[in-house]
């Protein structure tokens, strides 16, 4: 798999590297995650290895290690399968990594699901099949430990009323208080009849996984209110310091669903609609969120009031902006586009996207480097179909902001 970016034809689309490609044989890499290791300049890119597209003919995880170098370059590892994120008898899906500082350990977090039973089977016998597990790594993922499954512990008796349920995909995140989040969704079952869900009663909705003591032991928060699928989360800090959590969650209606959390990811407020965040028509797509530092200053066409060398003073409502990655297309999944927010705490603050593939797009997901100011998108994308190849990309804020106008 090469490791020399590839130019787009228009010569604005940022960079691809292909890091997973569909073999002719059928298999099949789906669903990425990505995360960058700040302290050893160390990007990690997961994504599940298929024998075919469909779901239920994943097996396992496989992973990339990017190294960036002093020039900006990244080299890349060959890829390897991760033989201890799995259960006997079952097939790993839905990667979820996130870097707890204070022991300098790497979680990665996935489900196992039992044989290759699909979802909808699950949602309509109502007899969840998945397992809540995770691996960690000590050593920034060179090595791995052997599977943990929660399942029992976590979750508990509440899998009575979940027909299944899944994290992430993509990154999760640590709060500046020490909290790690790991975004999930179940499919509730609101009644039983004959301990059989009552047909077209079952939906998702979404919910977070969370620890206050450096990943030893995890809670689950309290659903949202409102049916809501595969999620990512960010921290949000205002201008007077106080974190909010926000949500970003797919829905199968025209727009995405955002909630916030004041208690960190124990309960959510009342989800909004996203007018600005277009869901594909069908059943809609992931999507990936990151929060970052809001900048001090941007281009003078980007604000009102002008400081010091040619620049405009910002002055926000918080010290967090947002970026958001998902297909623009309404019909399909197509023209994957990175969405920028400057005031996350408000509904409405999404500004139109810049496209960083035209055709064909899926799954992403986000990371951001602070030190250059930089950020990647690990992607779903092909010239016929997303599910061709998983690529990666990085690109600034300044490339998104030449293309999202202010409003």
């Amino acid at each position: 798999m090469g490791n020399t970016p590839s130019k787009s034809g228009n010569g604005e689309e940022p960079a691809k590297t292909t890091l997973f490609k569909q073999d002719p044989t059928g298999i099949t890499y789906r669903i990425p995650a990505l995360i960058y290791l700040r302290h050893n300049h160390t990007f990690l890119a997961f994504a599940e290895k298929r024998s075919s597209p469909c779901d239920s003919d994943a097996k396992i995880l496989v992973m990339r290690r990017g190294a960036l170098e002093d020039d900006g370059s990244i080299q890349w590892s060959s890829s390897q399968e991760l033989a201890t994120a799995s259960l006997p008898n079952h097939r790993t899906m839905n990667p979820c990594p996130v870097y707890e500082k204070n022991s300098k350990t790497l979680f990665l977090f996935f489900i196992c699901v039992l044989s290759n039973i699909p979802e909808h089977r699950q949602i309509i016998t109502g007899r969840n099949k998945a397992r809540l597990c995770y691996v960690t790594s000590s050593d920034d993922g060179q090595t791995w430990s052997q599977v943990r499954d929660l399942t029992d512990s976590v979750i508990g008796k509440t899998i009575q009323r979940w027909a299944t349920f899944a994290v992430g995909p993509g990154h999760g995140i640590q709060l500046e208080s020490g909290r790690l989040i790991i975004p999930a969704y179940a499919y509730y079952i609101p009644f039983k009849c004959f301990s059989f869900p009552i047909p077209f009663t079952v939906h998702p909705r979404a919910l977070s996984v969370y620890s206050d003591d450096f990943g030893q032991t995890w809670q689950i928060g309290v659903m949202l209110q409102r049916k809501s699928c595969e999620c990512e989360m960010a921290e949000i800090i205002d201008h007077e310091g106080r974190s909010h959590l926000y949500c970003n969650a797919r829905n199968t209606g025209r727009y995405r669903w955002e909630a916030l959390s004041e208690n960190s990811g124990v309960y959510f407020d009342k989800p909004r609609m996203a007018p600005e965040l277009v869901e594909q028509r069908c059943c809609g797509c992931q999507g990936s969120v990151i929060g970052f530092p809001a900048p001090e200053f941007v281009p003078n066409d980007e604000a009102e009031g002008k400081g010091a060398g040619g620049t405009s003073l910002l002055s926000p409502d918080t010290q967090t902006w947002l970026l958001f990655t998902h297909p623009t297309n309404r019909s399909s999944r197509k023209d994957l586009g990175v969405y920028l927010n400057r005031s996350p705490l408000h509904s409405s603050g999404w500004d139109p996207p810049r496209i960083i593939h035209s055709g064909p797009s899926g799954y992403s997901d986000l990371a951001y480097n602070q030190d250059k100011e930089q950020f990647s998108c690990l992607m779903e994308c092909g010239k016929e179909s997303e599910l061709e190849q998983i690529a990666f990309v990085s690109f600034t804020l300044s490339d998104v902001m030449q293309t999202a106008k202010k409003k």
